[in-house]
């Protein structure tokens, strides 16, 4: 009979369904993990940013304020 569908049809088409659901939900969980990596990086990187901006620069503590110390190129 034309336009039925087999149960092996049926069943290949839920194990393709499945499969493609497997692989976006890998998909997923690899990009809400690169998600988190890039946050924590960019919050080092903003972080490191906003010690050099606050930094007071010296070559030695004669640069630096009375009871500073040149530390790392930076009064402290």
């Amino acid at each position: 009979m034309k336009g039925q569908v087999s149960a092996e049809m049926l069943i290949l088409l839920a194990v393709v369904i499945a499969i493609v659901a497997l692989a976006a939900s890998a998909l997923m969980n690899t990009a809400y993990d690169s998600r988190d990596a890039v946050e924590s990086r960019t919050n080092d990187v903003l972080a490191s940013t906003n010690d050099v901006a606050n930094c007071n620069h010296c070559a030695d503590a004669s640069d630096c304020s009375y009871g500073e110390q040149c530390s790392s190129g930076c009064c402290r």
